[in-house]
């Protein structure tokens, strides 16, 4: 009865508070940093230690290696400036480190994971596509490279996606050269984009709204010397057809040009 008594008055007894973090090691406040981040509702829960490190242990391993997990629980929490931040100061302190290949991915990654669809501004976008770059041109031997050169091939295909909305926007309402500077674009500069078909099939269309039949009939013929299994070349020969036009290169505008070029073998 008195062992049971005891125990019950333990249990009911106000814990005891939590040892100050300056009392433990710089391993044991960054093992206490993982275990939340790993076992933790928040991930931000888990910064505080990983600051702490760094504070109480300043220039040590532990205080370096909890640097680069505050970029990444930041990025984890979607706090990406901040993450951004964290990654360059482990950059700016540790540059030769085997760890910088990972800043600086987490850094592109930051930008690109706040991609969004392609009606809002891009500008997140071209960083991203920046950030990608120097991760696969600075450490083209990492593990991180082939990721970043994945990711930078979306973006560039994001931003290729943008300029065919707004010519779309464009065409629509027939206003044909501002659509045709667009879908231009598209065709020039994200030539190995998803969007170069139906980019060729909108300039056929715009140039035709336009009575300039050499450029659509350049256009289609491009189109159809690289897609002509496309629906798009489809489209296009049945647009021509209607007026008794057909796909091949004339006259001397830009397109007959790049058409110049793709035969060299220089396009695409």
């Amino acid at each position: 009865m008195a062992a049971l008594l005891v125990a019950l008055v333990a249990a009911c007894a106000p814990k005891s508070r939590d040892r100050a973090l300056d009392t433990y090691t710089a391993e044991e406040i960054y093992k206490k940093g993982e275990l939340e981040l790993e076992t933790g509702k928040r991930p931000k829960d888990a910064l505080i230690y990983f600051q702490e490190v760094e504070r109480l242990y300043p220039y040590t391993e532990f205080a370096k290696r909890a640097l680069i997990m505050q970029a990444f629980t930041h990025h984890k929490a979607k706090e990406y400036p901040e993450a951004r931040d964290a990654a360059q100061r482990f950059l700016d302190f540790y540059p030769g480190d085997e760890d910088a290949p990972y800043a600086l991915y987490l850094m592109a990654l930051s930008y690109y994971d706040q991609i969004d669809d392609v009606g809002r501004d891009q500008g997140i976008t071209f960083q991203a596509l920046v950030g990608m770059r120097d991760v696969i041109e600075t450490y083209p031997d990492s593990e991180y490279a082939r990721s970043a050169i994945l990711k930078f091939d979306l973006a560039f295909d994001q931003l290729a996606a943008k300029e065919m909305e707004v010519g779309r926007y464009y065409l629509k309402r027939r206003h044909y050269a501002a659509a045709i500077n667009r879908f231009r674009v598209v065709v020039q500069d994200f030539q190995t984009t998803s969007h170069t078909a139906e980019a060729l099939h909108r300039l056929v269309e715009c140039y035709l709204g336009l009575g300039l039949n050499d450029e659509a009939q350049t256009s289609a013929a491009i189109l159809g010397f690289n897609y002509q299994s496309s629906p798009f070349y489809d489209d296009s020969f049945r647009l021509l057809k209607g007026r008794g036009l057909s796909p091949e290169a004339k006259g001397e505008s830009w397109l007959r040009q790049v058409y110049r070029q793709m035969v060299r073998g220089e396009w695409l």
